[in-house]
C-alpha cells in the first residue's frame, strides 16, 4: 500500500514565520523575559529540532540566564520551560483558529485526495501534537483529518535530524519503506526521512529555499493548485514529469512508478510544431 507522509510546519502550512516565531514572542511577553526572537535570529534557532529545544538554547546563554534571574536548578528549569512552551503552543493555537495560518497550496487538495485513492496518510513532526492538529484540521477539515495519524512532540527521545519519528510512523502503521513518500520542507526534515530509508520530496520555504537537498527526489517551491501560477521544479532525479502543480502521479512517480503514458493527444488538442517541449 502506497503511503504519504507529511511534515507539518512549513509543509502544512507557512507556520514558522507567520506562527511559531510570533508565538515565541507572545509567550517570551507573557512571561515576562528578556528577549523577543527576529527573523534572522529564527532562522538560526531553526537549525534546532523542537520547540521546547529551541526555547531550552536560552539557557545556554549567561546574559539572557541573568537577566532573567534563571536558577541553577534543572528540575526548576525543566518546569520554567514547560510552562513557558505550554504558553507558546496556546497562542500557536489562537493563530490557527483565527485563520492566520491558511494552508500551503496543494495540501488541501492532495490529502483527500491520496485518502480516496486508497492510501495512507499521516503527518510526522516535531512540534508539540496539539499545534500540528489544529494546523492539520485547519487545512484538510476534521473530518479528513480524523482519518490521518498524527505523530508529533516527544513521542520519540530524538527530534529530527535523528530518523526516530519516521522509523516510529513507519512501525506503527506497518507501511512499507519502498512505497512510503515523506514530504518535507528542510534539510533536518530530509535527512530524518532518508535516514529512515524513505524517499523524501521536498517543498522548500522562505527560510530553506537555500538549504542543500542533494538527497531528495524531487524539490519544488511548492505542491501547487490549479489557478496558481506554476511551481518551480529547483532539482528532479526520479521519473516525475511535473506540470504546474504536483500530482498523486508524481508522487507515484517519486517511488519509481511513472507516471501512465498518453495513449493520444487530448481531445481537441492541435499539434503545433512550434511548441517547446516543456522542461522536466
Amino acid at each position: 500500500m502506497t503511503a504519504l507522509i507529511f511534515d507539518c510546519d512549513g509543509v502544512l502550512a507557512d507556520t514558522e514565520r507567520y506562527g511559531h516565531l510570533p508565538a515565541f514572542n507572545a509567550a517570551f511577553e507573557e512571561h515576562n523575559l528578556p528577549v523577543r526572537w527576529d527573523e534572522d535570529e529564527y532562522a538560526e534557532k531553526l537549525r534546532i529540532g523542537g520547540g521546547k529545544e529551541r526555547m531550552a538554547s536560552l539557557f545556554s546563554d549567561p546574559e539572557f540566564v541573568r537577566a532573567a534571574t534563571i536558577p541553577d536548578d534543572e528540575d526548576e528549569r525543566a518546569r520554567l520551560l514547560s510552562s513557558w512552551h505550554k504558553s507558546k503552543t496556546a497562542w500557536f493555537k489562537k493563530m490557527v483558529a483565527e485563520g492566520q495560518l491558511p494552508p500551503r497550496p496543494g495540501i488541501s487538495r492532495l490529502i483527500p485526495e491520496a485518502l480516496e485513492a486508497g492510501w495512507t496518510v499521516a503527518v510526522a513532526s516535531t512540534s508539540a501534537e496539539e499545534s500540528v492538529r489544529a494546523v492539520l484540521e485547519r487545512a484538510v477539515g476534521m473530518q479528513t483529518a480524523g482519518a490521518v495519524p498524527v505523530f508529533a512532540g516527544d513521542v520519540v527521545p530524538a527530534k529530527k535530524p535523528d530518523p526516530a519519528i519516521y522509523l516510529l510512523a513507519v512501525e506503527s502503521l506497518g507501511l512499507d519503506p519502498a512505497n512510503t513518500l515523506v514530504v518535507e520542507d528542510s534539510r533536518n526534515g530530509l535527512l530524518a526521512a532518508t535516514r529512515a530509508g524513505l524517499t523524501c520530496l521536498v517543498t522548500v520555504n522562505g527560510y530553506t529555499v537555500g538549504e542543500a537537498f542533494d538527497e531528495a527526489e524531487l524539490v519544488v517551491s511548492e505542491l501547487g493548485d490549479p489557478g496558481r501560477p506554476p511551481i518551480e521544479v529547483l532539482a528532479n532525479r526520479g521519473p516525475a514529469q511535473p506540470g504546474e502543480h504536483i500530482t498523486l502521479e508524481d508522487l507515484n512517480a517519486c517511488l519509481g512508478t511513472p507516471p501512465p503514458v498518453p495513449t493520444g493527444p487530448p481531445e481537441g488538442h492541435v499539434e503545433d510544431p512550434e511548441q517547446e517541449v516543456p522542461h522536466e
